[in-house]
């Protein structure tokens, strides 16, 4: 089969095609035809870094990076219950943890993965993986109808699906966004959107009862001081606060905590619900073909992506 393989840490240009054998599955696995990838964040900075790869990968060489796939089941191992073969499927493999996913098969947990709906298309269902799993667990049982809730960098990949789950449980919802993209974060649910160029959310806001915050440094500092007492933020990244916010924070009880997305079925088959009832829709800012994952690669580190990249198979 041919895979995306990395050999050395680097930029994209170090990514390159290959072919290999295709994966073996466990009792427990199965083993989908790949028909699209969606690439995050997580995908692209790992591969700068040598020592994050031993981390991830140990000493093994090349490796195949990626976690969110979408395709369709060719075999199935002995244990495996809630899978045939022919289901389409999608899902996040292996997070964290190493998923294997720049491939033409996939061996997967299907403890990992969910039945495709049958309105989304193989592109729309990769997209609906890391990033829309993020934003679902950090919202799940945090958010009541009323809640005042601030999505910052509402555009992004776990922003779009941040605002459009709290809109989803009831939540008012903030956000921020350059002014390009106001009329694409309103168009998805968010009821007020901040242009973070020209304005400054914490001189605007205030009295909020949750923060979802994915940038971190400054930007959390201020998403503490925009919570009433007994409010929340939770980040995407390590939540470093100064001593003197930790101490505003503690005094005023807010919570401030980080996560880091895993995989889960029951999740994925709640974003399943949730893309048939079309509570939530993923926005495809570009695709590219298999052959062209360097290129996809260099449109997710601009930085600048409204929703998701995605490459098809």
């Amino acid at each position: 089969m041919k895979a995306v393989l990395l050999k050395q840490a680097g930029g994209p240009e170090n990514l390159y095609v290959d072919n290999i054998d295709k994966p073996s599955i466990k009792e427990n696995e199965v083993l989908v035809a790949v028909k699209a990838i969606s690439l995050n964040p997580a995908d692209v900075k790992p591969k700068y870094n040598d020592e994050m790869l031993g981390m991830m990968y140990g000493e093994e060489r090349p490796i195949i990076l990626g976690w969110d796939i979408a395709g369709t089941v060719t075999e199935v191992g002995t244990a495996v219950t809630n899978f045939k073969v022919g289901d389409n499927v999608f899902g996040m493999v292996n997070f964290p943890g190493v998923g294997n996913a720049y491939a033409e098969f996939v061996a997967a947990p299907e403890t990992h993965l969910a039945v495709m709906p049958s309105n989304v298309s193989f592109t729309e269902a990769a997209a609906t993986t890391l990033a829309a799993l993020t934003a679902l667990q950090i919202l799940s049982g945090k958010i009541n109808k009323g809640n005042k809730v601030l999505i910052q960098a509402g555009s992004g990949g776990v922003g779009h699906f941040a605002i459009q789950i709290a809109k989803a449980m009831g939540a008012y919802v903030i956000t921020t966004a350059s002014a390009k993209n106001k009329d694409f974060v309103m168009s998805i649910g968010a009821d007020e959107a901040i242009d973070y160029h020209t304005q400054n959310f914490e001189d605007i806001l205030t009295d909020l009862d949750f923060v979802l915050d994915t940038q971190g440094g400054k930007v959390l500092e201020n998403s503490v001081d925009v919570l009433r007492k007994g409010g929340t933020v939770i980040t995407t990244v390590a939540p470093d606060l100064s001593d003197k916010k930790k101490a505003l924070a503690e005094k005023e009880n807010k919570t401030v905590s980080n996560i880091l997305v895993h995989s889960s079925d029951q999740d994925m088959n709640t974003l399943k619900g949730m893309l048939e009832n079309r509570e939530i829709k993923p926005h495809i800012y570009k695709t590219f073909p298999f052959e062209k994952m360097a290129d996809a690669h260099t449109e997710v580190e601009k930085g600048r992506t409204v929703g998701k990249v995605v490459v098809t198979l």
